[in-house]
């Protein structure tokens, strides 16, 4: 029930934002290191460091290298997905696992659909903490899980 996506090999913003070159050599490190897990042609999907709409792409690779970058994606026949719900377990406060749960609580009040960001990482404490109580309430809520894929599949055929 899992899906790899592509995200950065470095996810260093002043490195991978400085140009659509440097951002889609990241990429392709990043493919070669899971080359040997995965079959590559099944890595269609990409979530862009700090999102689709960040800003602080901008300071390096100028106003327009996200819409740059997000049409490129779709010429290569690939995907990107963003978030619309934060978990904010990666920010200077280090949130604890209750706190994870009312920010996404917060967050997917009023949402059909809630694609949950969320980090497996240094700064991210609580995360792994917080994710069995965060499966349960969307699951009372009434909600279903599925992959990215899955996700796109839906909307599509809902229409």
């Amino acid at each position: 029930g899992h899906q790899v996506a592509m995200h950065s090999a470095s996810h260093k913003y002043a490195q991978i934002y400085q140009s659509t070159d440097a951002f889609w050599q990241d990429i392709k490190t990043l493919r070669q290191a899971l080359e040997p897990y995965v079959t590559l042609a099944d890595l269609t999907w990409l979530r862009f460091p700090g999102g689709s709409t960040n800003t602080v792409s901008h300071r390096y690779g100028g106003s327009g290298i996200m819409q740059r970058l997000k049409t490129q994606t779709e010429e290569k026949g690939w995907h990107w997905i963003d978030w619309n719900v934060c978990g904010e377990d990666a920010t200077a406060a280090h949130p604890d696992a209750d706190a994870i749960l009312r920010n996404i609580q917060e967050d997917a009040e009023g949402r059909d659909t809630c694609v949950v960001l969320l980090h497996d990482a240094k700064a991210a404490t609580h995360t792994a903490q917080a994710l069995p109580a965060v499966i349960d309430w969307f699951r009372a809520e009434g909600y279903a899980f599925c992959t990215v894929a899955q996700l796109a599949e839906l909307q599509t055929a809902a229409g």
